[in-house]
């Protein structure tokens, strides 16, 4: 049956689901069973698993191999009703317990962003892995708990577990999150230590480099990238996002060039980096060009995301009437973030009447009761409020701050923290 599945994918596929359904129920094993289900899709493994299951238990009950091949389905597809019922299938055959699959219920969650199940899930695991440390790190970086990930960590030294290339990738995450440059040059020093050669893999170079990037230093992320022997288009990207973050407008476009040579061709997250510096820059007529080029040249189909750069590019050049008009003839519906970056130049360039009603549409995306309004949308009100005041519209900043108290929002409070991995 294995045969089948390394023949045409959707053709082997075929004949193995169908030899499959040929084979009598009282010979289909648990080792059958593993290899329906590990080489098929995550659409057909959940699709067969939720057919079969009945005959099965009659059968063969699923081990926890099994178990772990369904809920790894569940994490590719994100899938969370169905992975809390085979976790709940699990835990009645008294499998749950079982490490593999333990640490995949951890990952399913996490990737679900159900992080506190995920946690729970965690601690109560009678045993772990390094893949399972992992997975919970994993879980708190992707979901932007980047403090948790670090205390975490700490958990993790003093248990004495093994530090592997993956925990160091993480923590490279957190730091970034953070910002903390002397955390992160820790986080270096333990990179060293458990990888070798890290300029030689482009995942630990490139996130060295987003790293010390996000941190403030871009001398260092610049010489890292220099350094680095693998680079590939995500390098690439993120060393364009981290000129692009700092200002260096031209800089950006000779690292374009630069990438060009090398035949590395940009991707959507390129592009998006790059619109970003020309906007920082003020390189309107580079960042309308390389939006041109991303279809007509590069067969890339912008996004929101790229839309909203140049929205932001115009704005930001103080071409307020023309990014007003870009987003109004823009092929997709417009986003909070878009309306944002032109509500923004409306108070910048003094445009009150135009940002009035930007702002009301921004205001409009959520309204209650249908959905609360969050700490982003206090930022709203504010930014909407800064456009009256600047133009002395006193009664039009008084309703809005009326409307802001009525509805419990405050200004967003900043905060700072120390952090010692180690300790």
């Amino acid at each position: 049956m294995e045969s089948y599945f390394a023949e045409d994918w959707e053709e082997g596929a075929g004949h193995a689901h169908l030899l499959f359904r040929q084979v009598p129920e009282e010979v289909k094993d648990t080792f059958l069973w593993s290899v329906m289900l590990r080489f098929s899709s995550p659409e057909d493994s959940l699709r067969l698993f939720s057919v079969q299951m009945l005959k099965m238990r009659r059968s063969t009950p699923p081990d926890g191999k099994i178990y772990t091949h369904i809920l790894q389905s569940c994490v590719r597809l994100r899938a969370i009703r169905e992975g809390r019922q085979v976790q709940a299938q699990a835990l009645k055959d008294g499998l749950i317990t079982r490490l593999a699959l333990a640490t995949t219920c951890v990952h399913l969650y996490a990737v679900c962003r159900e992080i506190d199940s995920a946690r729970q899930l965690f601690d109560e695991m009678p045993e772990r892995s390094s893949v399972s440390w992992n997975a919970m790190l994993s879980g708190y970086c992707v979901n932007g708990f980047a403090e948790e990930a670090l205390l975490l960590f700490k958990e993790m030294v003093r248990s004495e577990m093994r530090t592997t290339k993956r925990t160091s990738l993480m923590l490279l995450s957190a730091c970034s999150q953070i910002g903390d440059l002397a955390l992160g040059s820790a986080i270096h020093s333990l990179v060293l230590k458990t990888i070798p050669n890290p300029l030689g893999c482009p995942f630990t170079g490139t996130a060295l480099v987003d790293m010390y990037s996000k941190c403030g230093s871009l001398g260092s992320a610049s010489s890292l990238f220099h350094a680095m022997s693998g680079k590939n288009v995500i390098t690439w990207s993120t060393m364009v996002a981290a000129l692009a973050i700092h200002g260096q407008g031209k800089a950006v476009m000779e690292l374009m060039n630069s990438m060009e040579k090398e035949g590395i061709l940009p991707n959507a997250v390129t592009f998006t980096s790059l619109l970003s510096a020309c906007g920082r820059a003020g390189l309107v007529e580079e960042g309308l060009r390389l939006f041109d080029e991303m279809q007509g040249r590069f067969n890339v189909s912008p996004t929101k995301q790229h839309y909203g750069c140049v929205v932001d590019l115009l704005a930001r050049s103080g071409m307020v009437e023309e990014a007003h008009q870009f987003i109004k003839n823009m092929p997709v519906k417009p986003d909070a973030v878009a309306w944002r970056a032109l509500l923004s130049a409306c108070r910048m360039h003094g445009e009150a009447q135009l940002g009035g009603v930007i702002g009301k549409i921004l205001i409009g995306l959520k309204q209650p009761p249908e959905e609360t309004f969050s700490l982003a949308d206090s930022e709203d009100f504010v930014a909407l409020s800064n456009v009256y005041a600047f133009s002395e519209r006193w009664e039009d900043v008084q309703s809005v701050r009326t409307t802001m108290k009525k509805n419990g929002l405050r200004n967003k409070a900043g905060h700072s923290s120390v952090h010692n991995i180690y300790t």
